[in-house]
């Protein structure tokens, strides 16, 4: 990497602002000043155009500062060059190149590289370049043969030793290791007798609870994998994770039981149960969340197939039950992945905005937290998740 190299970087990313700018109208036309939304539009662009992707975090390193320090991965500046109208990194530079400028490509060698192989080359006056590889290959030989049968005496000499002294002390070494052995066996078998009597104890005395889950609306089984936490006092939360229409079962010889129960479809449940009386059977209702319903088909929903009209219309649709879902007060965040820029806050039009437009990017949100208050959601917490940069 030269400076030149930084220079040329400084010059792609005018470049790749002017290319996303011709189709688009962001927050600020200074790419620097991109963030949230601008960017999740920027690499749906850059996916279209240039089928590749750049991570959230990439972004933040290479186009938030400038100018930058170092340069990002060959993939990258390939990537970008082909989004902003060029064939390649190197032919971007071919096209851009300074006054007195000697272009390398990256898969040539350099003046500099072939000087070095050069110099690796020794010469002699009497002999060709070949003989004197053979010279040196067959002295290396030698050498390693002499040192080799060197090693070979000193490790016979040890051998003899070890074996002259093993055979005098043999006897008394058997009869330790016999003692020893018979130790460790007897204490062994002790240790697995009283293991099997406390696990014996403990199936005598635990009692097992079967607890399976319904869709309080639709009166079938919940439609995701659930997370279960049991609650013990004193000790740390044990996590639980139930398949889509199987049971939880749970044995124990506590007398309460206290779980946490949560699924991306349905509203957080805690159910706290005195089991002395327990039934050893139950059914537990878990309540639909609507958002969290609207939010994953929103995600999933394709409208760029449909006609012009229909795509307004649904995504009217989509916005009409957002806005009766949350509260005109709402405390929206975005969290991102990065030391730059932890979190951003939205206001109810702008989220909106963000989760009715068709983007790949929808695919990959996340609510991290979300309060409701008599119906409303008043505050939410979320995340998109970057995919894989390319070729990563």
């Amino acid at each position: 990497m030269t400076d030149l190299d930084l220079l040329h970087f400084e010059q792609l990313k005018k470049d790749v602002q002017a290319q996303y700018l011709k189709e688009h109208t962001p927050s600020y036309d200074d790419i620097s000043k991109w963030k949230g939304i601008d960017i999740i539009y920027f690499q749906e662009d850059l996916r279209k155009k240039a089928k590749g992707n750049i991570s959230e975090k990439s972004f933040y390193t290479y186009f938030k500062s400038s100018p930058v320090t170092k340069l990002p991965r060959i993939d990258m500046l390939n990537l970008l060059s082909i989004y902003a109208g060029y064939d390649s990194w190197y032919e971007f530079k071919k096209q851009h190149l300074f006054a007195g400028e000697l272009l390398q490509n990256d898969e040539e060698l350099s003046e500099e590289d072939i000087e070095e192989q050069e110099k690796a080359v020794s010469t002699s006056p009497d002999l060709p370049k070949s003989d004197i590889s053979v010279k040196k290959t067959a002295e290396n030989s030698i050498e390693n043969i002499n040192l080799q049968n060197s090693i070979t005496e000193n490790q016979k000499l040890n051998e003899n030793k070890e074996i002259s002294t093993t055979e005098t002390s043999v006897p008394l070494k058997q009869h330790k290791n016999f003692f020893q052995k018979s130790g460790w066996i007897f204490l062994t078998s002790i240790l697995i007798v009283i293991t099997g009597l406390l696990g014996f104890k403990d199936a005598i005395f635990s009692k097992t609870y079967k607890y399976c889950f319904n869709d309080a609306d639709r009166g079938a089984g919940v439609l995701n994998t659930l997370e279960i936490k049991v609650i013990k006092e004193n000790e740390s939360p044990i996590l639980y994770k139930i398949k889509p229409g199987e049971c939880f079962y749970y044995s124990t010889k506590d007398k309460n039981l206290k779980m946490q129960i949560s699924a991306p479809f349905y509203e957080y449940l805690e159910v706290n149960r005195s089991l002395e009386n327990a039934p050893d059977e139950e059914m537990i209702e878990l309540k639909p969340d609507d958002y969290k319903m609207a939010a994953y088909y929103f995600s999933i929903k394709d409208v760029t197939g449909a006609p012009k009209d229909e795509q307004l219309a649904l995504i009217k649709q989509k916005r009409s039950q957002l806005e009766n879902l949350i509260s005109n007060n709402a405390v929206i965040y975005q969290v991102y992945d990065n030391n730059t820029y932890g979190i951003e806050r939205l206001d109810k039009q702008k989220y909106i905005t963000l989760v009715t437009t068709p983007t790949t990017s929808l695919k990959n949100l996340s609510v991290i937290e979300m309060k409701k208050d008599n119906g409303k959601i008043i505050s939410i917490k979320f995340k998109i998740a970057a995919p894989d940069e390319k070729n990563k």
